[in-house]
């Protein structure tokens, strides 16, 4: 017999943005210290304590899986040594990719908060839905779209000023 989904009350909205707010300042972290894509993640325990943060890595790093939400479920099983992060919820500035929200589903959280849409590569409603494909055996409870404008206008302007900074095709 498969489980059914791990059922957690959520807590109100108060609350959801208290932690967005913790993950934009890591994104930008990530943007200012870093000069990585404006994406930072935190994954806090049923209790309300954070155990795990992180913020993108993957160019400063050259790895490819250093995303936001890798990051910081890695610190947080660290935390509570354990892989399994059962209750827990991850705050993300941007919709999880495939890589990202299949690691969710491993780690066995409970809900995923998410800031900005990305409808590209989004694997929590936008593009795909893996978080709540029922042929999971374990499936979380996502909130998208929370302070979903002020994450996507700094991945905006963060994508804008790398172009400008560009040469045009022909300047060498």
């Amino acid at each position: 017999m498969t489980p059914g989904p791990t059922i957690v009350t959520p807590p109100d909205a108060s609350t959801d943005e208290y932690f967005m707010r913790e993950a934009l300042a890591l994104a930008a972290h990530a943007r200012d210290v870093h000069d990585e894509i404006p994406v930072g993640a935190l994954v806090v325990e049923v209790e309300g304590n954070v155990i795990g943060r992180g913020w993108n890595r993957n160019i400063g790093e050259h790895d490819p899986s250093a995303h936001a939400e890798i990051v910081a479920m890695r610190e947080a099983g660290r935390a509570v040594g354990n892989h399994r992060l059962l209750g827990a919820t991850l705050y993300v500035t941007l919709e999880p990719c495939a890589m990202c929200a299949m690691a969710m589903i491993h780690a066995r959280l409970a809900r995923v908060v998410f800031g900005a849409y990305d409808p590209k590569t989004g694997a929590a409603g936008s593009v795909f839905d893996l978080l709540l494909d029922p042929r999971h055996n374990h499936r979380l409870s996502v909130q998208g779209g929370v302070l979903g404008e002020e994450a996507g206008a700094m991945l905006t302007a963060y994508f804008r000023a790398k172009r400008a900074r560009r040469p045009a095709a022909g300047d060498a």
